[in-house]
């Protein structure tokens, strides 16, 4: 199954060289189209483009943009693997990534290869990758996920009276966590504690935002309490982000209180 008329190598020349398997790899927390001028160049120049679901975003992405894609008929990594070297072994093929990472696929193609005498060039391309923060995309999809529908029942019954206590206890926590690291900042096994305590604070702090996005009449989202966030600390430090002076400690937190105690007298 072949999605929209693609430009492959022999309509560019065909920069890449025949008998050859290239594994390109992205993320999904980005943009689809946002992909290195390597990955873009191995698609235009490649036979063939195969993918697991020519609905998934990326897919749409290389369609919209004129690739040519096609569906793997295989639905296990080995299956997926054979296919694969098979259709590799005169033509360029790229296998473009599933958000979820092809478990297995790259050990399969691995072992695919080991056992041909004349096996493909194998290579794996990396065509996008995280972005610092990444992952606290997927932390607020996983919320939400819990919160909707077909979720977690106990998630769905939480209100914010109901959460309330559990803040204050993870923030105990990962004050424990951190007076044990300041006494020994380099116990490996004290700063994974502290790793494990921050993201449950931050779990609390996801699913807050979460149930305040149910309010019938008021609701804000995580986003909201983030541009809050990022308001208020480009505000209370104009000597970063403004044309403010402040180089000492003490100067920079005069500043800091200064400028808190202007936002309270100019509240309502």
């Amino acid at each position: 199954m072949a999605r929209a008329a693609g430009r492959g190598a022999a309509a560019h020349g065909g920069a890449l060289t025949s008998g050859r398997l290239v594994l390109l790899a992205t993320s999904p927390r980005l943009a689809p189209g946002l992909l290195s001028r390597d990955a873009w160049r191995c698609l235009e120049s490649a036979d063939r483009v195969l993918v697991a679901d020519d609905t998934e975003a990326l897919p749409l992405a290389l369609v919209d943009d004129g690739i040519t894609v096609e569906v793997s008929a295989a639905e296990s990594a080995p299956d997926r693997a054979r296919e694969l070297v098979g259709l590799a072994g005169d033509a360029v093929v790229v296998w473009v990534g599933s958000p979820d990472g092809d478990p297995g696929l790259s050990d399969a193609v691995a072992s695919e290869v080991s056992r041909l005498e004349d096996a493909p060039e194998v290579e794996v391309l990396v065509g996008s990758w995280d972005v610092e923060g990444g992952r606290l995309l997927d932390a607020v999809a996983v919320v939400d996920r819990l919160r909707s529908p077909g979720g977690c029942a106990w998630v769905a019954a939480q209100d914010h009276a109901s959460l309330a206590p559990f803040v204050l206890e993870e923030a105990h926590e990962v004050t424990e966590a951190l007076e044990a690291v300041i006494a020994d900042p380099d116990d490996v096994r004290l700063r994974a504690e502290l790793v494990d305590e921050l993201g449950d604070l931050l779990f609390q702090v996801l699913f807050h935002a979460r149930v305040a996005a149910d309010h019938p009449s008021a609701p804000f989202t995580v986003d909201d309490a983030a541009a809050a966030l990022v308001d208020k600390l480009v505000r209370r430090n104009p000597h970063v982000f403004g044309d403010a002076t402040a180089e000492t400690l003490e100067e920079i937190e005069a500043q800091w209180q200064a400028i808190k105690a202007q936002e309270k007298a100019a509240r309502p």
